[in-house]
């Protein structure tokens, strides 16, 4: 019986520090309409939202960078200093390409999918 006891205890130990852990990586993850700017890179490199969902861009490099649109889409930012951000909201579904315009060669792609739907995830 002790035996039984001991090892319930040691189970429920190592199962609650799993699950607290799973909380804590998914709160690491950041919110949906999150991208970071950071070592001259969009992180994610591709964002997934639904449609409605407001994308934000916060700089943390120490130098500037500017969000743009490939096709303009959307208004271009101003240039972003340190933790700076920039948001837009996306309300009609499609892939969209926006580019750091200060670094041309930062590139990064958002998907909007339809808000309601069998084809809406994310």
């Amino acid at each position: 019986m002790m035996r039984s006891a001991m090892a319930a205890a040691m189970l429920g130990a190592v199962v609650g520090t799993g699950l607290a852990g799973g909380i804590v990586l998914a709160r690491a993850q950041g919110p949906a309409g999150a991208i970071s700017i950071d070592n001259f890179t969009f992180t994610p490199q591709t964002l997934r939202v639904k449609a409605g969902t407001t994308v934000t861009w916060t700089n943390k490099d120490d130098i500037p960078h500017g969000i743009a649109s490939a096709n303009n889409a959307f208004a271009r930012s101003k240039a972003l200093d340190t933790d700076d951000n920039y948001s837009f909201t996306f309300t009609t579904p499609g892939t969209y390409q926006y580019f750091c315009y200060v670094h041309p060669h930062m590139t990064g792609t958002i998907v909007v999918e339809a808000a309601t739907g069998s084809n809406a995830t994310q």
